[in-house]
């Protein structure tokens, strides 16, 4: 039996969104927490801080993905209102500039006016959507979903750097959260790669490097402004 390919492109929206909801979720209560432990002999107060951080996070990165990508939807829509419009009041036209799309990609003349007919016969929006404004179902915006990814995926990320401030030593609180917000970033880039098909070994190379970066300069502004990290 013929087996056929297997495509990831389908999962980018998505996987994106999860993807920076999840390291945002690690880093950003990690962060959080190290910055709290270091002026705190007690572990109440950097447990709550963690919680109020992912919570209002969670909250943030949904609204703030559904904004963003709703305002994309917002402008495929109303580029499809204005390509439809013309295909009403000037369908030669825009069979015409099908067409030439065809030609520069390498179509012959004739060829390219027959596909752009068919394409128009059967569904002349589609075919303009697709090969004109770069718009088609996998790559449309939709908010909800992207929305609901990022924010499910920043409460699962940033739980665990709270499990480690419950759960672990009191006195290497900070070297702790380093340590396991690195694993879960390792963990996270490993399976988003194998999630969308693509090199496991460089997704953990680039999530661990920004993740320490950013941990690093957290630490850094926090002996800055006098917060003792070391």
């Amino acid at each position: 039996m013929q087996e056929f390919e297997k495509h990831y492109v389908n999962r980018s929206n998505w996987l994106r969104a999860a993807v920076l909801g999840a390291n945002d979720g690690i880093l950003s209560t990690a962060s959080i927490i190290i910055g709290v432990a270091a002026a705190s002999t007690t572990r109440e107060p950097f447990i709550l801080a963690g919680v109020a951080g992912l919570v209002a996070g969670a909250l943030a990165m949904a609204a703030g993905e559904y904004v963003s990508v709703g305002s994309q939807a917002d402008i495929e829509k109303s580029d499809l209102e204005r390509e439809q419009k013309e295909l009403d009041e000037m369908p030669e036209e825009e069979l015409l500039e099908l067409a030439k799309i065809y030609v520069e990609r390498g179509l012959d003349d004739d060829l390219a006016l027959k596909v752009a007919k068919q394409l128009t016969d059967h569904d002349a929006l589609g075919a303009h959507a697709r090969d004109e404004l770069g718009i088609n179902e996998i790559t449309e915006a939709k908010p909800l979903i992207a929305a609901l990814a990022s924010g499910v995926a920043f409460v699962f990320g940033g739980i665990l750097p709270v499990v480690v401030a419950y759960f672990g030593d009191l006195d290497r609180m900070i070297y702790l959260q380093y340590i396991f917000a690195m694993l879960f970033l390792i963990i996270l880039g490993a399976t988003a790669a194998k999630t969308g098909g693509s090199s496991i070994k460089k997704a953990i190379i680039r999530i661990t490097f920004w993740g320490t970066m950013a941990m690093g300069i957290t630490a850094l502004l926090g002996h800055l402004f006098g917060v003792n990290v070391s």
